[in-house]
């Protein structure tokens, strides 16, 4: 007896590899009398040409009907009609087909109505990973958007859902919750209470000074009204520039980011040119940018957003210092990415990468050798070995190693914030202070300049450890001019993050899209819009 229920074993292993094993199915109708429903069964070859994730749902329901109650059908027939706040179009998720067959499914009959549920399952899958962790993929998009992905167990989630009824809550758990993407979601419902106008462009030859008077002044007052920044209608008509549209366009100009100096040139213009439609476009954009971000920011971090030029260093959700910053110029962008604080360190030397070797040293040294003393530069071959300017040969200027020495000229000024990435950048200070008052600060060749760092520095290593950090620490290892890097214990989350558009104060904000990410990102958002 044993050795034919061996062979028997044997034999079922060997016709295993011929053909797959049937799946265990209960093709039973399940009554639930205090729910008062039935239940289907939903046969697993209805699923053969489904994703595994689906048939895994299915296989956890132990394949039965998923949306056999009408609260949870009513709550993802919700969540897909008003996916719109979130910056999503609810007709990528069938919302018509399924409001359709939601309509008749008291008619429809058992194939149909198994359909049906298969179609909510998918569509349930596609919504809440898309809400999750974005409809696009940034690694997809771009070289220099090196976010972690987004990974949930969704099997999970559905089956607690569905039988705690909890639909409605699972999708608000699975949305960002950060203040920004929230801020975005109340600009987005504010902005669709705007009457819907389409304005002619303003085109000036000149800067507008207050006291000009000209034609192009009365659409500019109309733009001001409509975008609530011009409340006097009694001189809307007029064509001069008056104290009150002044202050009129010095609040534009402070929503935009804009120089509040009340000139009206090119940037205001651009801003003014602006449609409301062109500005729904730029939220959807920073919505499905807030979806790729990490979900837990942390408990401390420093968070940089690139068009605003501003460093934030937050604790326990609450900013405690903000610097201005020097971002990348378009041509070499800051990358986009989420670290952890390594180290600071105190006069860095400055290794120069290999885009600045090739597009700025290599000219400027080969046409005058002086480059690299003006600049405390020394050259090292492969070897190791010094290498006097005259002896550099431009032909292979990119074997050398070059190398700045410490101090306030340095390119990293007297202070680096060093984090593990694979852009070969960090946060640093400089020899160019001049550039913070500066409004427009895409001026770097990638790395995140900040504005008085040793201050945010000493903040940080103090909160780290008050007995040692506390006197003028500091300034004395500075004063050495010798290099000494100090690790940091605490755990520091670092993001350098892009948004162009947020909410603050009740007042809508926008930033010039330095990189030009927003209109294509919206398109292949909306592809068929």
């Amino acid at each position: 007896m044993k050795k034919i229920t061996l062979l028997l074993f044997i034999f079922s292993l060997i016709s295993c590899k011929k053909e797959a094993s049937p799946i265990a199915f209960d093709n039973s109708i399940i009554k639930d009398t205090i729910l008062n429903v039935i239940i289907r069964p939903v046969h697993p070859d209805l699923l053969n040409e489904k994703s595994d994730s689906v048939k895994l749902y299915y296989q956890k329901m132990n394949f039965h009907e998923i949306w056999y109650l009408n609260e949870n059908r009513k709550d993802l027939i919700n969540e897909i009609k008003f996916c719109y706040q979130e910056g999503l179009n609810p007709k990528d998720y069938e919302i018509n087909i399924i409001e359709d067959l939601e309509n008749k499914r008291a008619k429809l009959n058992d194939a149909e109505i198994v359909k049906y549920d298969i179609l909510l399952t998918e569509t349930f899958e596609k919504l809440a990973n898309h809400l999750h962790k974005g409809k696009l993929n940034p690694k997809e998009l771009y070289r220099d958007w090196d976010l972690k992905p987004k990974e949930i167990k969704l099997s999970t989630l559905l089956e607690d859902a569905i039988k705690g009824k909890k639909i409605a809550t699972t999708f608000k758990d699975l949305k960002p919750n950060h203040i920004v993407y929230q801020s975005l979601k109340k600009s987005l419902v504010e902005i669709d209470k705007l009457p819907n106008i389409n304005f002619e462009k303003i085109n000036i030859k000149n800067k507008i000074l207050l006291g000009d008077t000209l034609p192009e002044m009365v659409k500019i007052k109309k733009r001001l009204a409509y975008w609530k920044d011009y409340q006097n209608k009694d001189s809307i008509i007029t064509w001069t520039y008056d104290s009150i549209t002044f202050k009129a366009i010095k609040r534009f100009q402070a929503r935009h980011g804009l120089a509040q100096d009340g000139v009206i040139g090119i940037g205001t213009i651009k801003a003014l040119n602006m449609s409301k439609s062109e500005r729904i476009e730029q939220i959807f954009a920073n919505l499905e940018r807030w979806r790729w971000y990490p979900s837990d920011l942390g408990e401390k971090y420093l968070v940089a957003n690139i068009p605003d030029y501003i460093l934030f260093y937050i604790n326990q959700n609450d900013t405690v210092a903000s610097h201005r910053i020097v971002v990348g110029t378009p041509k070499r962008k800051t990358p986009i990415l989420s670290s952890k604080l390594s180290n600071f360190v105190f006069n860095p030397t400055w290794t120069i990468p290999p885009t600045i070797i090739k597009e700025d040293l290599t000219p400027s040294a080969s046409q005058n050798r002086d480059y690299f003393p003006s600049r405390k530069l020394t050259i090292y071959n492969k070897k190791g070995h010094e290498v006097s300017p005259e002896e550099w040969n431009p032909e292979t200027a990119s074997h050398y190693r070059y190398v700045q020495k410490p101090g306030k000229n340095n390119a990293l000024g007297l202070i680096k914030f060093n984090f593990p990435n694979n852009h070969l950048v960090y946060l640093h200070d400089t020899n160019h202070r001049d550039y913070f008052s500066k409004n427009y600060r895409a001026l770097s060749s990638g790395c995140v300049r900040i504005e008085n760092p040793l201050i945010l520095t000493k903040q940080m290593l103090t909160e780290m450890n008050a007995e040692k950090w506390s006197g003028n620490q500091i300034d004395s290892i500075l004063k050495k001019e010798k290099t000494k890097t100090v690790s940091m214990k605490d755990t520091v989350n670092i993001h350098l993050f892009y948004w162009t558009s947020w909410m603050e104060k009740g007042t809508l904000q926008f930033r010039e899209d330095i990189y030009n990410l927003d209109k294509g990102l919206f398109k292949k958002l909306r592809p068929l819009d």
